[in-house]
């Protein structure tokens, strides 16, 4: 077996590309990387700013108004508002220029990325739900993020087919819930991780088919079940009834100790695998040959390196994919084949390094456009001159490749190079997965950008929102609320946050009392419960099992891990 060790010619760290990864390289003809996996995800998520959200102008208007978009008002871009960059008022091909055997490709493309319209926010057939990025089919949402086919949700990211819910990521086909990670097929469920078809339940971890219960783990098919103790119907009625969960103050006292007894103690399956064959990495479903990959909903396959993605086969280093086939170092595709260095390509064939574009095929470096093909910087061809024109451009780009601010070297075959990303390192995912200090970000030669001076005039302080539901009147719509991390973490925190009508109205129907943190703090949160983007090489703790695993939980870590045998015969 053909086996090369690398050195990343970012992190100085070694890697190894292995003969499966030679032969999938091979067949869309690049040649191998030079990043490690984990610098060319991080290089990637630097180009998908989802949560940042800013008012600016709206390039597309002469009156001046202002939009909300995705870049803010300090970048050199142009940004139209989503509705005039998709009507036929303008036309993506008038940026065309022709190629400069002079420059590097990639400093030609970022030329072009300053002078092509850009759409404020993807943001796609949605109602009622402007307030939101990277998202489709969406009807009454808030702040809903990298998410479709959702309904009156608010504060979510990652989440499709959810109802009347809140507070929520990577998960689905659920209602009447609120703050979850990974949970599916669940109802009225609060605070809770790792659930399958559970209702009516408060802080959960890895049950399944359950109901009625109050913290608990790894429960089957359980009911009444009262910190992973047995009660009739009527104890745990009258225990529940005795809790009085509306109070913060006894939330959030119930909610400590259910970690501190129970989550934390629980025994963990070394990765959440269900119905695959051959597969490694964490929260991956009905797949087969996939490769250190994350959070796969169903039907991936001979991919690798592949994170949130549903439905797609030969892909390699891509992110937020959908029925994509044979699509290297992409972000957010939906729908294409044989694709190269992409970023919100839909429906769209054989373009190599594209950004927005829809109904195409065989560009090379193009942006915005739509139902075009045989494209080079935004510049029409015929077909013959097409491919006689990007093989000379591949050729310069392997014998005069980019050379980036800190040495760093981008040929034919790599990503975009994190400099002529149109986002700082703090506003991408990339902070959320690989959160950096703004030391160490231009350390690394990363833009960064500032916190904003606020300067809010707090309405409510922490110390005096209201303890109880209960005692929550209307009049706190609207009030500025000031945030219990005041701005001193590194989560984002806009230091002060408010209620909405519809939000306040969730709290009450569900009797949950109002949060003391803001969206971003909480979404924060939320990432900190679900396991980093990386496998170690573990055995079974179980005393006696010398079975092996690739796992998402660091040596490290202080959390009991099993073998899928050893765990299986545990819980079930």
């Amino acid at each position: 077996m053909q086996i090369e060790t690398k050195t990343c010619q970012n992190c100085e760290k070694n890697f190894v590309i292995k003969q499966d990864d030679f032969s999938f390289y091979k067949k869309i003809r690049v040649p191998p990387p030079t990043f490690c996996p984990e610098c060319r995800l991080i290089r990637r998520m630097m180009f998908r700013n989802e949560r940042n959200l800013y008012k600016r102008e709206n390039s597309a208007s002469k009156t001046g108004e202002k939009v909300l978009s995705m870049y803010s008002p300090d970048s050199p871009y142009i940004v139209y508002d989503k509705e005039y960059w998709w009507s036929d008022k303008w036309d993506p091909l008038s940026y065309g220029r022709e190629y400069d055997f002079n420059k590097p490709f990639f400093e030609q493309f970022e030329e072009l990325l300053k002078s092509v319209p850009l759409p404020a926010l993807q943001n796609m057939n949605s109602v009622n739900s402007q307030y939101s990025n990277y998202t489709d089919n969406n009807k009454n949402c808030y702040l809903v993020f990298g998410s479709g086919f959702n309904e009156n949700v608010r504060y979510s990211n990652r989440i499709h087919y959810i109802k009347d819910s809140q507070d929520l990521i990577v998960s689905s086909h659920n209602e009447l819930c609120y703050d979850l990670s990974d949970c599916h097929e669940c109802f009225n469920l609060i605070s809770s991780e790792n659930c399958i078809s559970c209702l009516n339940s408060y802080f959960l971890y890895g049950c399944k088919n359950c109901h009625d219960c109050f913290g608990c783990s790894n429960l089957i098919n359980k009911s009444h079940c009262f910190f992973n103790r047995q009660l009739s119907r009527e104890e745990y009625l009258e225990k529940i009834k005795s809790l009085d969960l509306s109070s913060s103050s006894n939330f959030l006292t119930l909610k400590s100790k259910y970690e501190k007894e129970i989550r934390n103690k629980t025994i963990r399956r070394f990765a959440n695998i269900t119905q695959c064959k051959n597969c490694t990495g964490h929260n991956i479903n009905k797949s087969k040959e996939c490769l250190d990959c994350f959070d796969i909903v169903e039907d991936a396959e001979n991919s690798r390196y592949t994170i949130h993605s549903l439905r797609v086969k030969d892909n390699y280093d891509v992110y937020g994919n959908y029925r994509t086939e044979l699509f290297y170092e992409g972000m957010d595709n939906d729908v294409g084949m044989n694709n190269l260095g992409t970023i919100t390509v839909y429906s769209s064939n054989n373009c190599s390094y594209c950004f927005t574009c829809q109904a195409s095929s065989n560009l090379f470096g193009c942006i915005g456009l739509r139902g075009k093909e045989y494209c080079i910087l935004n510049k029409q061809y015929s077909k013959e001159d097409f491919f006689e024109m990007k093989s000379k451009i591949i050729k310069q780009m392997n014998e005069k490749p980019y050379h980036g601010k800190q040495g760093r070297i981008y040929g034919y075959g790599e990503f975009f190079p994190a400099e002529i990303s149109p986002w700082s390192y703090n506003e991408t995912i990339a902070q959320e997965y690989f959160p950096l200090t703004k030391a160490e970000a231009l350390k690394q030669g990363y833009q960064w950008k500032e916190r904003e001076e606020r300067n809010y005039q707090i309405d409510i302080k922490t110390e005096d929102i209201p303890n109880d539901i209960k005692e929550v009147k209307d009049d706190i719509i609207g009030k500025v609320i000031e945030c219990e991390h005041k701005g001193t973490c590194n989560e984002q925190c806009t230091e002060a946050f408010k209620i909405i009508p519809d939000e306040l109205k969730f709290y009450q129907r569900m009797n949950l009392p109002i949060p003391h943190l803001c969206p971003n703090c909480r979404h924060y949160n939320r990432l900190k419960q679900r396991n980093p983007l990386k496998l170690w090489h573990r055995q079974c703790m179980k005393e006696g099992c010398a079975n092996e695993f690739e796992t998402s939980y660091a040596p490290d870590r202080p959390e009991v891990v099993y073998c899928e045998r050893c765990y299986q015969k545990e819980v079930y």
